[in-house]
């Protein structure tokens, strides 16, 4: 990616891969802003906070490399959504299905603290990832940021929400609809290392988050099938 909408992430995403982490050391970094991964016909889509420094940042795949992704993968794996539960580089052969991971940031920021300038900055991109998933039927919001910016999202896009002023927890659901669709958020704690080392979220935890969305993935490709099938004779 190209953008240059926050040239202190851009220099500070550069200057972390220039230095390195030491178990890194022999390894190309990335150093850019990390594109959305995954299938483009999703009927799934995850929104998280932003690149690692040393995970997302290191080998440009969100959710690639570090802890997070650790805990992130085998949990769509075992729910059916990734074709292998671990993920270490862009070309280890993962390959999402009917789920596209993004987040709310494209740059790794400092201490994994966006400002709000830097997150305006970044919804467009964000938005053009909504636009583009015409099929999308749930959204899975890793952290409390990710949550907001989704809920921006479909306030944006003119979608009601109920309710309509959610508010941020583990397992919380909302309801988005417009005149054409209707979308289900599912909210989950971040799978961030100090979330998943304190046992604030556990993997039985997180596989309820990915049953839920693939129950409405199933409902969504079941009720597809249905509209496709020729009438029967009367």
């Amino acid at each position: 990616m190209s953008c240059r909408r926050c040239p202190e992430l851009r220099a500070y995403c550069a200057g972390v891969a220039r230095e390195k982490r030491r178990a890194f050391a022999g390894q190309p970094y990335w150093g850019k802003p990390v594109p959305a991964f995954g299938n483009e016909r999703a009927r799934v889509m995850l929104v998280g906070l932003a690149p690692g420094a040393h995970g997302s940042n290191r080998t440009g795949r969100p959710f690639t490399g570090d802890a997070s992704g650790d805990f992130l993968y085998p949990a769509l794996h075992r729910a059916g959504f990734a074709s292998r539960p671990t993920a270490t580089h862009r070309g280890d052969g993962v390959v999402l299905r009917d789920a596209l991971i993004t987040a709310a940031m494209r740059c790794a920021p400092p201490h994994n603290a966006p400002t709000p300038q830097q997150l305006r900055n970044c919804f467009p991109h964000l938005l053009a990832e909504f636009d583009a998933l015409q099929r999308l039927r749930a959204i899975v919001a890793l952290g409390a940021i990710g949550f907001t910016a989704t809920l921006r999202v479909l306030r944006e896009r003119g979608f009601a929400l109920d309710p309509q002023r959610p508010r941020f927890g583990h397992g919380v659901e909302v309801v988005a609809r417009n005149e054409t669709r209707e979308i289900l958020v599912i909210a989950s704690y971040h799978p961030s290392r100090q979330n998943t080392n304190t046992g604030k979220l556990t993997q039985p935890m997180f596989d309820a988050i990915f049953r839920r969305a693939a129950a409405v993935v199933a409902a969504a490709r079941g009720a597809a099938s249905r509209r496709r099938a020729p009438a029967r004779p009367s």
